[in-house]
């Protein structure tokens, strides 16, 4: 795919949001196949270059959309993927738990436990990942 402004936006907005070695992990993990190399240059340009990127929302606001949607419709990688972000956004465990709490009566209790599950596992592993990624300090 030709590198367009979009893209190049879109790629600059992905990294933002997910940091480096997520970004590069998937490249080796997943976009590495041909069809899922199509699928992230559409998904560079389209969702993160002219989604993201638009004015009329911060991006603190925008991963929590993403969270509630991913969490409302039970999908469940996504809502991981998503939940990163909300954290790297600024959103605390807290007020992430609040939300899918808040959620289970709108959307049903047993999907909402479903998007628990995933939010411990994520929320466990970014805080493992955050303290690695800090110097010890003496």
């Amino acid at each position: 795919m030709a590198e367009s402004e979009l893209y190049r936006k879109g790629a600059a907005m992905r990294r933002r949001l997910m940091g480096d070695a997520a970004v590069e992990r998937s490249a080796r993990e997943i976009y590495s196949d041909p069809v899922m190399k199509k699928f992230i240059d559409v998904a560079t340009e389209t969702v993160f270059g002219a989604l993201w990127t638009r004015p009329g929302l911060d991006l603190k606001t925008r991963a929590l959309i993403c969270v509630v949607s991913d969490a409302a419709t039970g999908r469940e990688p996504e809502l991981g993927l998503h939940l990163r972000m909300a954290l790297r956004q600024g959103w605390t465990e807290e007020e992430l738990t609040e939300v899918l709490l808040h959620l289970s009566g709108y959307v049903g209790v047993p999907i909402i436990r479903e998007s628990m599950m995933v939010a411990s596992k994520v929320f466990a592993e970014f805080r493992a990942e955050s303290a690695a990624e800090k110097p010890l300090t003496a």
